[in-house]
């Protein structure tokens, strides 16, 4: 019997079926480096505020800068090769076997009277991690942001709205230590280093974790356990009392480069995934996210995509459950399918002149590239859609609250192809992206959207739908059995196109199917 890698099984039966192509459903049916405290001399903190024409955070140190001229830190070097071993993609990675190393925390937020000098580490983190984002778009991005307010008060009404807590982590991979910084909306902001995770050091276990995630004779064994717990022991253990004593509920997380295209989800406390205790988001910087919330109850989608790329992007495979996987989300919300020859970018602006859809879902290849953003694109039936190009959509008049990319990679290891994916909903102009940093396999992708949209329809904020998905999956609470997708959350089974029935059984619980889909930008 193939058994799920946790306990917890459930499975849910009935019919469904996938409808053909171009479904009107709309009209029709329904660091920089770290602040030392004692060198520090601190006559007044900066400000933390954020935007509420948009509802975006800004840092603003100018009492303490009063010229307004911010000159970033120097980027961290990349972090040096894995070992020798198993090749990603151009790196070598051996899988070490051993125990999670046991960390030294050390506290440096000490006493109240340190605090001013988190709040400007967390200034200075903003301003850099901002510019990085502004350098690789080529735009200053501060201009899209005006009036604005403290952001304890936006987390706080967000709590109101959402009944959410969340808060805020900061991951700086400094050469000789690694630093965190939590901010919630209860405390002061609490910064902590841990000098075991040194740069090169974490790095290489990324790696290792990575392609313990990934590679195909790992996908049915628990070999990712060692990296994502020894992760977890650097990244979360540190936090996790006072994550606990502030009741979070979503961790937004701010990563420094070369963490970027990090799965936290599947991190592990050597009980439970990460993503079991907290919904997760993935941020460029806290002043690059739209805050301000909707609810997606009655939020109508435009589904599109192309299941077959053979006649103008040859080298791409095919996604033969695309047609299902559109038919599966429009049977739980209102909208409209354009598939194959009808994904198109002019219909995509037509679709959206018409009528301002809140989330649209591309079923198709994407790729997040090395270089400039005019190398990473979504592929469409015959044309490619740049990076570059997305913010001309006005995808943000009106805002879409939700942009949802099933089929995309990212470079491992690549800083400009994480700035491009960290920064993808600020690159398309929407409050929130869902992307998935590796292919996931087709069965597996079906899964994932499937048992998200029908977790959208009663979660209060995106994530939470993501994260419901994500464990329902993990504990093998959705299956490819016998040429059907059975999933706890959706009351009809799926079936599966042609291409796919053959596979009796299929086990989705490994965080290979799941743990690549990331939320990027607002989580609510």
């Amino acid at each position: 019997m193939n058994m799920p890698y946790k306990p917890g099984v459930a499975i849910a039966s009935g019919t469904l079926e996938a409808t053909g192509r171009n479904i009107n459903i709309l009209g029709a049916t329904r660091k920089a480096n770290a602040i030392n405290p004692k060198a520090a001399t601190v006559t007044m903190a900066p400000e933390i505020t954020l935007n509420t024409d948009r509802g975006n955070i800004l840092i603003n140190s100018m009492k303490n800068n009063p010229d307004g001229i911010f000159s970033p830190p120097p980027l961290q070097p990349p972090p040096p090769p894995p070992p020798t071993g198993a090749r990603i993609g151009q790196q070598f990675v051996q899988l070490q076997k051993q125990p999670p190393q046991q960390v030294t925390v050390v506290n440096n937020t000490g006493n109240v009277g340190n605090v001013p000098n988190v709040q400007i580490a967390i200034a200075e983190l903003e301003q850099r991690r901002h510019q990085e984002f502004s350098n690789y778009f080529g735009a200053n991005l501060s201009k899209y942001f005006t009036n604005t307010t403290n952001v304890r008060e936006a987390l706080v009404e967000i709590y109101h709205q959402t009944k959410n807590r969340s808060a805020i982590v900061y991951v700086t991979a400094l050469p000789d230590e690694l630093e965190l910084i939590l901010y919630a909306a209860k405390t002061h902001p609490i910064r902590k280093t841990i000098p075991q995770a040194k740069r090169d050091k974490l790095m290489k276990v990324v790696a290792e974790f990575h392609y313990s995630l990934t590679a195909p004779h790992y996908r049915t064994t628990t070999n990712y356990l060692q990296p994502a717990q020894q992760l977890y022991q650097w990244l979360i253990t540190p936090i996790e009392e006072e994550l606990r004593a502030n009741s979070i509920d979503t961790i937004l997380f701010s990563m420094d480069a070369g963490l970027r295209s990090l799965p936290v989800a599947a991190l592990h406390d050597g009980q439970q995934f990460l993503v079991e205790k907290y919904s997760l988001a993935l941020i460029p910087s806290i002043s690059l996210v739209d805050s301000r919330y909707k609810s997606l109850e009655d939020a109508k989608i435009l589904a599109m995509g192309a299941s077959n790329f053979s006649i103008f992007a040859p080298s791409l495979s095919p996604l033969p459950a695309v047609p299902v996987e559109l038919s599966a989300i429009t049977q739980q919300r209102e909208g409209i399918i354009l598939l194959n020859e009808e994904f198109t970018l002019n219909n995509l602006k037509s679709q959206r002149s018409k009528y301002p859809f809140e989330i649209i879902h591309l079923a198709t290849h994407g790729e997040f590239k090395p270089g400039d953003m005019s190398k990473s694109y979504i592929q469409l039936w015959k044309e490619k859609l740049q990076l570059d190009q997305m913010r001309s959509l006005g995808f943000n008049n009106p805002p879409v609250e939700l942009l949802v990319l099933s089929a995309c990679q990212t470079a491992v290891g690549d800083e400009r192809a994480e700035l491009g994916f960290a920064g993808f909903a600020v690159a398309a102009g929407v409050k929130t992206a869902l992307a998935s940093l590796w292919y996931v396999s087709d069965e597996g992708t079906l899964a994932l959207m499937s048992e998200f949209y029908s977790q959208l329809k009663n979660a209060k904020i995106k994530a939470e739908a993501l994260r419901q998905a994500q464990v329902a999956m993990s504990r093998g609470e959705v299956k490819v059995e016998g040429g059907y997708l059975r999933s706890v959350g959706i009351k009809d089974r799926v079936p599966l196109p042609p291409e796919l029935a053959n596979k009796l059984m299929i086990n989705l619980s490994h965080p290979y199917y799941w743990s690549a889909f990331t939320m990027i930008g607002s989580p609510w």
